[in-house]
């Protein structure tokens, strides 16, 4: 399983970004998919989550009615659309993908991206 994530860059508060993460090696509608984010000095923290089908989402309460998760399975990509952003939102985002019922925190993934950096600034 590999996944790619991109997008990231430098953008003022209460701008918006769009991440994508494509997948490849695996069957991409059989994974839940989640973003994670991680700020220098802090551990990796959960942001979003997409079930297969894409019915089902979860979100983080520090990002809820800013940020979107969705998928293509056509495509194995997933997004993140970032609106309003904050200071707070800078971090190394990650993708990864779980075969675990549950999908919400780190344990529960199985393959991570590499990463990309979304810095926001005052």
């Amino acid at each position: 399983v590999q996944l790619q994530a991109s997008g990231g860059g430098l953008v003022q508060a209460g701008g918006s970004v769009r991440l994508s993460c494509a997948a490849s090696g695996h069957i991409f509608s059989n994974s839940n998919m989640g973003w994670f984010r991680q700020a220098p000095g802090e551990e990796r923290k959960f942001v979003a989550s997409v079930s297969r089908t894409g019915s089902t989402t979860y979100y983080a309460d520090s990002v809820k009615g800013r940020f979107t998760i969705s998928r293509d399975n056509a495509k194995n990509t997933v997004y993140l659309q970032m609106n309003s952003l904050k200071p707070e939102d800078t971090a190394v985002y990650y993708c990864a993908a779980s075969a675990s019922t549950y999908y919400l925190r780190v344990p529960d993934f199985h393959s991570w991206g590499q990463g990309t950096q979304v810095t926001v600034s005052s």
